[in-house]
């Protein structure tokens, strides 16, 4: 019975984690034309406690901003450059895909270990 609790915390701490990296994911997508937007990046921890995994610290992307070339732009230094996002749309796509099925899998073994904790109840309720 121990266990099929915590199969439900475990899957419960899984969909929270994907949540706030689904969360980060979008507000880059949201970002990706802001001039001199960095990436944010969702680290996972695993809680040492109960053995839960959780969304980590959010660091900024260090990688090079792309050099948009647009002389009318009020940030254009004089060459007619400024500094656009690290944001790549595609790898973000990617990265929301990844976290919608993380946060379904761990949805399915939740449903799962609910309804099993419900037959057990009913078994024992006879």
């Amino acid at each position: 019975m121990a266990d099929l609790l915590k199969s439900l915390s475990y899957a419960a701490a899984g969909m929270e984690a994907q949540q706030a990296r689904l969360r980060h994911v979008a507000e880059n997508i949201s970002n990706v034309d802001t001039p001199g937007y960095r990436r944010k990046l969702v680290s996972f921890d695993e809680n040492m406690a109960d053995g839960t995994v959780r969304a980590g610290k959010v660091t900024l992307d260090r990688s090079a901003l792309n050099q948009v070339y647009d002389p009318g732009n009020p940030q254009a230094d004089a060459s007619g450059h400024y500094d656009g996002s690290n944001v790549d749309l595609v790898v973000e796509v990617a990265d929301a895909r990844e976290a919608q099925r993380s946060y379904e899998a761990n949805l399915k073994i939740f449903d799962q270990a609910r309804s099993m904790t419900q037959s057990l109840f009913d078994l024992l309720r006879r």
